[in-house]
């Protein structure tokens, strides 16, 4: 079950990472790329791996590693196989080429996301979706993805259709939303949040506690979302019980099999969240 709530924590501030494994926070990113400098890469990776050995495995850790091409790249992959500690699955930033994807991650034996942070990264989603059986999933860089098409958050809108679309032309789990960078705008993350997971998305990566919460509320099924789908589900089991072809609701209103297919996410949804405790 793909986390609500992704917890990036700096990789050189293991005063961080130890609060950040505490937190509510579903799973937590060691960031190793955009938030160390690059005279604190050595001990972000150090950090992450020593958090690695002392987590217990049912607490989530992944990693996001170093861009493409970099010597520090291929350090962590070096690292990692040595180290033989293995996270939960790492995050590829700035995937532009199936290839490059797919070579990276023959070097790992974790699951990975790679994240589309450029037009050329956009335009290969749906072969870097497929480019590899450990590939689980992908997502935006929204900041480096506007940036790079010359446009404004708001302007990502067909981006955002394109990746959900993408993603799930794949097999791959629904895409986990971009950050929301606006820490003290809690009415806007709720709202984006909410507006994501309409949009295809489920999860969202944060950058501060405070914003775990609230995306772990917006991607919980609410009780009447559930009660709804507990009785879609329940009215087609006793109509194909029953031997009918058309299946009701109790007002009467026909449910057609995709209607029951997603109700059965949510309630899905609703057990995987109830499993493992909600945390908002």
């Amino acid at each position: 079950m793909t986390p609500r709530s992704w917890l990036y924590v700096p990789g050189h501030r293991d005063d961080r990472i130890g609060k950040a494994i505490d937190s509510a926070a579903d799973a937590v990113v060691i960031d190793l790329e955009d938030a160390v400098p690059v005279h604190a890469k050595e001990r972000a990776l150090a950090n992450a791996l020593a958090a690695l050995r002392t987590t217990p495995p049912e607490r989530r850790i992944w990693l996001r590693l170093n861009a493409f091409g970099s010597s520090w790249l291929d350090n962590e992959l070096a690292e990692l196989a040595a180290a033989q500690v293995l996270p939960a699955g790492v995050r590829l930033p700035k995937a532009e080429t199936p290839e490059s994807v797919a070579a990276t991650t023959d070097r790992l034996t974790c699951q990975v996301h790679a994240i589309i942070e450029s037009a050329a990264g956009l335009l290969a989603a749906p072969a870097i979706a497929k480019c590899h059986p450990r590939v689980a999933g992908i997502a935006l860089g929204e900041a480096d993805l506007a940036a790079d098409l010359r446009t404004e958050a708001d302007g990502l809108a067909w981006a955002r259709g394109w990746i959900v679309t993408a993603a799930r032309a794949a097999g791959l789990s629904s895409p986990v939303q971009s950050v929301w960078t606006a820490v003290d705008d809690s009415a806007g993350l709720a709202e984006t949040s909410r507006i994501g997971r309409a949009q295809g998305f489920f999860g969202r990566s944060v950058i501060h506690p405070d914003q775990i919460g609230i995306v772990n509320q917006a991607f919980t099924p609410s009780p009447e979302e559930q009660s709804r789908a507990r009785r879609i589900v329940e009215c087609a089991a006793a109509s194909q019980a029953a031997g009918e072809s058309a299946v009701l609701d109790e007002n009467g209103r026909f449910i057609d099999p995709a209607v029951v297919a997603n109700a059965r996410v949510v309630l899905d949804r609703a057990e995987a969240t109830a499993i493992r405790g909600v945390r908002i």
